[in-house]
């Protein structure tokens, strides 16, 4: 039996590394999603030939690292980013619809966007109104605390105490995840969830729990807060865009274009640039 060191003989094929086969295997992955993208693209071009009027897209602009306004009246983020990229290889423009997390529903429900984006959760809830693309990335809840408080509140039974002063934004999950699980302490609902990080650093309310990545994003704003273990969140849940129910066909352009930025890595480069060890965003 030949040794690791001997030559293949001439016409045989020598077998591939595990490091190789992975290689392969990515590279089969990414051309094949590239393809069905192309694919879906020529699909729907000619389905949308008639219609070459603006992508509507809802968000709320407050969510960085997924959705955030730019001061200037328009937007930046990982899904806007990703909406726009999208919109670009159909040859339309997009027109982003301010909404909030109180009002989505009603906003979406009624037609008044074609898609929806900005580090939407997927629930229960808003399955009521929409469909779901396929997830993107996980995410789950996660502390932010003053720095000088250290670990202080780093556990929902730490939390849940009626001298903790809780803060949440109005209308979304983190709101929901409030109300089930910390009923024992004192809540206040804040309007945005802007300024809400300024009532923690100013002293005014002790704890807000939020997306962990969201999180991660905020601290780098605010250096004298500090999101408690966001590598192990409360809970976890996919990030989704939100369709118009029974629409296969914008389902299917979209889940076919985020299968395709996850199979380049395309997203997890987005992550990198806002919240990695060496974030630019």
């Amino acid at each position: 039996m030949g040794r690791p060191s001997d030559p293949v003989p001439e016409g045989a094929q020598r077998a591939l590394t595990p490091a190789e086969v992975i290689v392969v295997m990515r590279s089969r992955v990414i051309a094949a999603a590239t393809g069905a993208v192309a694919a879906l693209l020529a699909l729907v071009a000619p389905a949308r030939a008639q219609a070459p009027d603006a992508l509507r897209v809802c968000t709320t602009g407050d969510y960085p690292p997924y959705s955030v306004t730019d001061g200037q009246g328009g937007y930046r983020g990982i899904d806007i980013d990703l909406v726009r990229d999208m919109a670009d290889a159909l040859h339309r423009q997009v027109r982003f619809v301010p909404t909030s997390w109180s009002s989505m529903g009603a906003d979406f429900g009624s037609r008044a966007c074609d898609l929806a984006v900005g580090g939407i959760s997927d629930s229960a809830a808003r399955r009521s109104y929409a469909d779901f693309s396929l997830s993107y990335g996980t995410d789950g809840k996660a502390p932010i605390v003053r720095a000088a408080d250290g670990d202080r509140y780093a556990t929902v039974a730490e939390i849940d105490q009626p001298q903790v002063r809780v803060i949440v934004n109005r209308g979304g999950t983190n709101e929901q995840f409030a109300r089930a699980h910390f009923p024992h302490a004192q809540l206040t609902v804040w309007p945005d969830n802007v300024t809400i990080f300024d009532q923690i650093s100013a002293g005014r309310a002790d704890v807000f729990v939020t997306d962990s990545v969201e999180g991660r994003y905020r601290a780098r704003q605010h250096p004298d807060l500090r999101v408690l273990h966001p590598e192990a969140p409360f809970d976890s849940f996919g990030k989704v865009f939100l369709v118009p129910k029974n629409d296969a066909l914008t389902l299917l352009m979209v889940n076919g274009w985020l299968a395709s930025r996850l199979a380049t890595g395309d997203i997890d480069r987005r992550f990198d640039a806002w919240i990695g060890p060496h974030a630019t965003a």
